[in-house]
Parts: structure tokens; C-alpha cells; sequence
């Protein structure tokens, strides 16, 4: 920093005596090479260029009380001011723009070093062997003992530049941000478009789904995330990083797509969905004609899911569907004459191939009639 002042000082102290023309002044070398600096130790651009102001400021206070003490004529001192004024500006103006050019090229090398290099560390984290913590943990800068929920962000349609990285950054740091997380989540770009991210929860094994779920729906419309479980500690750090991944798979092929996917939820499905031609075949062969893509069978479908999640309460159901009993009591008559048996026989497979449509959807549903 020393050497950046003194020598844009005495540059602009050669370009007033000698009249140089500032189209010809390019930035001192320790000027360009304290930009680079603080590129590489993160210190924000605008802290640079306030610092240019301010320095302008005092460069400017001296010369005027300079000036004052040469008891200049008026008519001197008036055109002594204005070239003052003129010079150091342009130069200030001159100056900062190819700082500000060196710090972002730097910057973005320095990113993307930086970058590789995680992500290489967090690869063989992930790779199954004995990790080190300490080690680890100092190079990532994110702590391995302690609870993780893990997070796979991405854009389903292409960005161009860096825009699409900074937007999946916002929403970890969103997401961190509402489970209280005492530092900021272990963010790893994968490609242009795509993120993997661990949140780090400390002590904390529970995570308010809903909390999450409400702050992804209602930030940018045009991402999607899925949330693992939570895991403690290398090995967590690896479980809670795959089941994020299997919710991701399972997601790219929902229709519609959701925007936020959390593990546990969809775990019976994510886990037997290798495959979805064999899926939508299971699901066929336990639903019958009630796998039919419209809204009558759709409404049926729902209406035995609560209800079989509810522990086949009619009263629990109605309740949550906002319905008459008498209404769930028809619908359940409805969907056991489709199916043909009653809803409380093969409950288990019923019951997940229902889940498993709510939430795929039509990718596992025959198309209903046009």
C-alpha cells in the first residue's frame, strides 16, 4: 500500500511538471501489483477505490494549501487550480479504471485456483478411505465434526457467465441463513449451472423442512434445490452429500418439476427409482386403472394417500382435505372399486406408489382421455 501512494504521487507529480499527456500515463507497477493483493485476500473492489477517493482528496488539500502559501496572484492561483483540478481527476479517473481491471482479472483467476482446489479436496473427502479431519478442515475452511445438511443446487436452463453460480451462492447463503448457521455453508460449483453446498448445523440434528422449503419457494423462481439428511461428522458429510444427489435424480424427471426436493421424503422412492420404466411398471401394476393421468383419478389418488397416512381416519382425512366424511368415505368406496380391493390390503406398497406418484407425477401416470 506504501509503495502504491508513493508511487502514484510522484507519477502525478511528473504528469503536472512535465505536462505529460494522461492518454500516455499507464498505472504504476505497485499500484497494479497492491490491486492484485487485495483481489487475492478477498478485500472488497470498493474498499479500492475509496481509498483512491480519499487519497485524491488529501492530494488535493495539500496542493491547494501549497498554493495558498506561494501567495500566488489571483488570476495565477484561479488557472493553478483549475489544472490541478483538470489533471489529478482525469488521472484518479484513468488510474482506477485499469486497477479495477487488474483486481477482476486477478480475482477471477484467483477464484477459479481457489475453487479447483476445494473441490478437489472435497472429491477425495467424499471418496470413500479414512479422512483426517484436522487437516481437511483446515484447507476447506468448513469444520467435518459437526452436523451437515447437504444441498445440490442448479439451473435446469443455461446461464451465461457467472451470473448462475452467484444466484445458487445467494440461495445456500438463504438457506443458511434461516436454520441459523453459525458460519457460512462449504459451496462447491460443479459447472456453470450446478452447486453442491454443505450447511454446517453444529450440534443441531433437526432441520425446520418447511422453513426451507418456504425460503426456496420464494426466492429466484428459476433454480431448484434438494437437501439430503442430516449426517455427523465424514461420514455424515458423505451420506447427507449422496441422498441430496438421489433426490436430484429423482427430481429431473418429476413432472411438473419441484422447486425444493428434502431426501426423507421421497427416500422409498429415490432408492428404488433406478430405473423408471420399472417404477411406472410397479406403480401400474399396484394402482390399476387409478394410475391414470386426470383429475378425477388424481382426486382419488390424493384422498388415499391421506387417508393412509392418516391411519385410515375418515375424521383425519375430511379434516385435512377440508371435506364432509361422507365425501372421503365415497372417494375411498371409489378408489377400492378401481383398484379392487380395499385400500387397507398391500397398505404398504399402496402406500408408496401412491407417494411415488405424488410427487413424479405424470412421468408415472397412463395418459388420461383428451
Amino acid at each position: 500500500m506504501q509503495a502504491s501512494i508513493t508511487e502514484n504521487v510522484d507519477t502525478l507529480l511528473h504528469v503536472f511538471e512535465n505536462d505529460i499527456p494522461l492518454e500516455k500515463v499507464e498505472g504504476p507497477a505497485a499500484a497494479l501489483e497492491y490491486a492484485r493483493r487485495l483481489a487475492q485476500r478477498g478485500i472488497p473492489l470498493s474498499a479500492l477505490i475509496r481509498a483512491y477517493r480519499i487519497g485524491h482528496w488529501r492530494f488535493l488539500q495539500w496542493c491547494l494549501d501549497e498554493l495558498n502559501r506561494q501567495r500566488a496572484p489571483e488570476d495565477l492561483a484561479v488557472s493553478a487550480n483549475r489544472r490541478m483540478l483538470h489533471v489529478s481527476f482525469g488521472y484518479t479517473d484513468r488510474i482506477t479504471e485499469q486497477v479495477i481491471a487488474v483486481y477482476q482479472h486477478e480475482r477471477d483467476n484467483w477464484l477459479l485456483g481457489q475453487t479447483a482446489a476445494r473441490a478437489a479436496r472435497v472429491r477425495s473427502v467424499l471418496a470413500t478411505g479414512d479422512v483426517e479431519p484436522g487437516p481437511v478442515e483446515a484447507s476447506l475452511g468448513y469444520r467435518l465434526r459437526q452436523h451437515h445438511l447437504g444441498l445440490v443446487a442448479w439451473l435446469p436452463v443455461p446461464t451465461d457467465g457467472g451470473s448462475g453460480l452467484a444466484r445458487l451462492q445467494r440461495v445456500a447463503d438463504a438457506v443458511a441463513r434461516r436454520l441459523g448457521c453459525a458460519a457460512g455453508p462449504l459451496f462447491v460449483p460443479r459447472d456453470a449451472g450446478a452447486a453442491w453446498a454443505w450447511l454446517p448445523l453444529g450440534s443441531r440434528s433437526r432441520v425446520p423442512w418447511d422453513e426451507v422449503a418456504d425460503t426456496v419457494e420464494g426466492g429466484d423462481p428459476s433454480l431448484l434445490l434438494c437437501a439430503g439428511s442430516v449426517g455427523y461428522g465424514v461420514e455424515g458429510f458423505r451420506a447427507t452429500h449422496r441422498q441430496a444427489l438421489r433426490a436430484q435424480e429423482l427430481a429431473a424427471v418429476a413432472d411438473p418439476v419441484p422447486r425444493f426436493t428434502e431426501f426423507s421424503t421421497v427416500a422409498p422412492i429415490a432408492l428404488m427409482a433406478a430405473n423408471i420404466d420399472d417404477i411406472r411398471a410397479w406403480v401400474w401394476g399396484i394402482l390399476g386403472p387409478l394410475a391414470v393421468d386426470d383429475e378425477n383419478s388424481a382426486r382419488l389418488r390424493e384422498t388415499a394417500s391421506i387417508f393412509l397416512d392418516s391411519g385410515c381416519s375418515y375424521t383425519a382425512t375430511a379434516a385435512a382435505q377440508i371435506l364432509h366424511k361422507n365425501t372421503v368415505q365415497y372417494r375411498i368406496r371409489k378408489a377400492e372399486e378401481i383398484i379392487g380391493h380395499p385400500v387397507q390390503e398391500e397398505h404398504t406398497d399402496l402406500e408408496i406408489a401412491l407417494r411415488a406418484v405424488r410427487y413424479l407425477g405424470s412421468t408415472l401416470l397412463r395418459p388420461g382421455a383428451r
